[in-house]
């Protein structure tokens, strides 16, 4: 990190580009977050990178008056790796879709996550193809009608966070457009985060799949329907916070807190795979009875497993000590030759 001389703003992260996505799209406010965010990091423009796939989401390193490259569909994350392993002392920031990660990119993206290089993974949520005018996603739900699927999906839904977890990341969280202090703190954890952070964001695609998340940002439901995680506090939710979860074993159990104490209540802790595996849960487990809120904030944190760009330079170093300087000619060449006739 660099003590600036001149303090950053936001709009000397904003590029000349126009920006062109449609009017009223969530991914203005998720790039205004991010643009607000970058000048409280106390670090040059220069040292920032953003690399996408293909997709609505992807079109952000045009925006960003940053380093960044648009590169191939689902594979950001290759490019990336490649990038903070060779170069360390960058910033690294990957901007995805539901379809360009998890579909064509689905492999790379789980890989990403177990190898854990120390980048920043913003995952654009809309549950639909924007880009391509409304195809059904994989994180759609099922019976979804879309062009692709006029007679609804049959396909099960992804679910980023859990697939995220199984994948063993490091960092996962979720956080929505239309919430720009949460996503802001969400943002900033997730840089601060030795490893991949990836943080999943909730996004209007208000042409092709309009309203998708109002039920978790409208002033009239959101209280009854989410529940924000704050590490070391109760899980606490409903209109006047008066309804809380708590376990009972590993089954998780919706009480009033008006016949209930708070002090019985599930306590969140980032650092527990299993619990962020249940709350992970909540809305597509069978077995959990009951209409549970959506969880939103940082599920899990694993701060004791190594970055997979200091482990690869740890062995370019320890070789180069050990074996001194390679011959490229005499590895091409090897000790065996074959003559093909």
């Amino acid at each position: 990190m660099t003590d600036l001389a001149e303090k950053l703003t936001a709009k000397d992260f904003s590029s000349d580009q126009e920006v062109r996505w449609c009017p009223g799209c969530g991914d203005y406010s998720i790039l205004k977050q991010v643009q607000t965010v970058l000048p409280e990091l106390n670090r040059p423009r220069e040292e920032f990178v953003f690399i996408s796939g293909i997709g609505c989401s992807s079109r952000f390193p045009y925006y960003m008056d940053t380093f960044g490259m648009h590169s191939i569909h689902g594979r950001a994350t290759a490019v990336a790796t490649g990038l903070k392993s060779t170069r360390p002392e960058l910033s690294v920031w990957i901007i995805t879709g539901d379809g360009d990660a998890l579909s064509i990119g689905g492999n790379h993206f789980i890989h990403l996550l177990r190898r854990n290089p120390d980048v920043n993974v913003l995952l654009f949520n809309n549950q639909i193809y924007g880009l391509t005018k409304g195809q059904y996603s994989p994180t759609s739900e099922q019976g979804k009608v879309t062009k692709s699927t006029p007679m609804g999906s049959l396909d099960y839904p992804f679910n980023p966070i859990a697939l995220s977890l199984g994948a063993d990341a490091t960092f996962v969280a979720r956080s929505m457009d239309r919430d720009p202090k949460h996503l802001q703190m969400v943002i900033k954890r997730g840089y601060e985060h030795a490893g991949t952070s990836l943080v999943e964001i909730y996004q209007n695609c208000n042409v092709f799949n309009d309203g998708a998340f109002e039920i978790f940002t409208e002033k009239g439901s959101k209280k009854l329907e989410t529940i924000m995680l704050e590490n070391g506090k109760p899980l606490v939710f409903g209109e006047n916070n008066d309804k809380g979860i708590k376990l009972d074993g590993f089954k998780p159990i919706i009480v009033d807190l008006n016949d209930a104490s708070v002090n019985d209540l599930w306590i969140h802790d980032e650092e527990d795979l299993v619990k962020a595996t249940i709350l992970s849960r909540f809305y597509d487990d069978p077995s959990i009875e009951g209409h549970f809120p959506r969880p939103f904030g940082i599920f899990y944190v694993n701060n004791k497993k190594e970055t997979f760009d200091n482990l690869f330079n740890a062995q370019i170093a320890y070789a180069k000590e050990t074996f001194g300087k390679g011959d490229l000619d005499k590895l091409i060449a090897g000790k065996e030759t074959w003559v093909v006739n």
